[in-house]
């Protein structure tokens, strides 16, 4: 019996050089492809039997993240009213190893007399699916990767590669970036970074942490303890901020004046001009401001340099933005 560290290194290699072999046959009907559905106005639906069937749920998954609107159709469904769901702008991407899948033949009259465009994605391109699509994109292997030569491996390999290639050249093509993604992508760590601001988590009314300059030390540790953020906001009766007092401040006071810190004014041990950030950046710069330099708190002030809000770092931390 062969050793199973080498039938897995056989499959890997069988099912990537599937994938490499692609490459030579990509032509210009695949740059067809990416034109039909680009300039479609409707959605790609792909469809498919089996794990054909499984593979195009993934296509359709990437398609539609990346910018192109895209939906998974049953084919056996389909016959039996799903069609409904197709209209004459969309694509339809049905894909079948063999090309001969009947339930994806039995779609063909359909597409036809609606004149909905038709991508296959096949190994066998003189098939009755590649024949009457309109595009057909060659996804033929030498081999399967299992030793009866019957178990889609290499073959789905080969197609799910296929479908990103698809999707990148659609997403390349449309100039999708970031912001784009995390738009498809609310719930996200990228769209946590790219859509939540620093107004959506900062502390703001009762729950703001301020002290006036003549506020004693211990005063200032009770404001500090009741409201948890391990700061104080020191501002003038205008509000406006002059300067910040933290948890470190008090550790490093209590360890230069012993006792008599606790008599000490606010004003005299506050850390003037303290690191700010608008309500309107993002929480991710916040953090990356927190992280250089080696703060936990950032104020919030307003347009006229009052104490708005407060943002700490495990505000942004429970966020999940990191």
């Amino acid at each position: 019996m062969d050793n199973i560290l080498d039938i897995a290194k056989r499959v890997l290699k069988i099912e990537a050089d599937a994938v490499l072999a692609l490459i030579e046959r990509l032509n210009s009907n695949f740059e067809k492809a990416v034109e039909i559905i680009y300039r479609s106005k409707g959605r790609v639906v792909v469809t498919g039997m089996g794990k054909s069937g499984l593979v195009g749920k993934k296509i359709a998954a990437t398609l539609a993240s990346t910018g192109t609107p895209a939906f998974f159709l049953h084919p056996a469904e389909a016959s039996h009213g799903d069609l409904g769901m197709v209209t004459s702008n969309d694509v339809i991407i049905a894909i079948s190893n063999s090309g001969e899948t009947e339930e994806l033949a039995g779609l063909i009259p359909f597409l036809k007399r609606f004149n909905v465009s038709l991508i296959s994605m096949t190994g066998s391109p003189n098939s009755t699916l590649s024949k009457a699509a309109d595009v057909n994109l060659d996804i033929s292997i030498k081999e399967e990767a299992c030793p009866l030569g019957i178990v889609p491996t290499a073959s789905t390999a080969a197609t799910m590669a296929m479908g990103d290639a698809l999707a990148v050249a659609l997403l390349t093509k449309r100039g999708f970036n970031e912001e784009d993604f995390a738009f498809f992508h609310p719930g996200g760590s990228l769209g946590k970074k790219l859509f939540i601001k620093v107004g959506d988590l900062m502390h703001t009314g009762d729950a703001l942490p301020v002290i006036s300059p003549d506020t004693s030390m211990t005063g200032a540790v009770m404001e500090i303890s009741s409201k948890r953020l391990g700061v104080a906001i020191v501002v003038d009766a205008d509000k406006k901020i002059l300067g910040i007092i933290t948890d470190g401040d008090m550790r490093r006071g209590i360890e230069k004046w012993g006792k008599g810190f606790f008599d000490m004014s606010s004003g005299e041990v506050m850390t003037r001009n303290p690191k700010t950030i608008s309500e309107e950046e993002l929480a991710a710069k916040a953090l990356s401001i927190m992280e250089g330099k080696s703060i936990t708190s950032l104020v919030i002030p307003d347009k006229d340099g009052r104490a708005k809000g407060i943002i700490h770092l495990h505000d942004i931390l429970r966020q999940g933005i990191v």
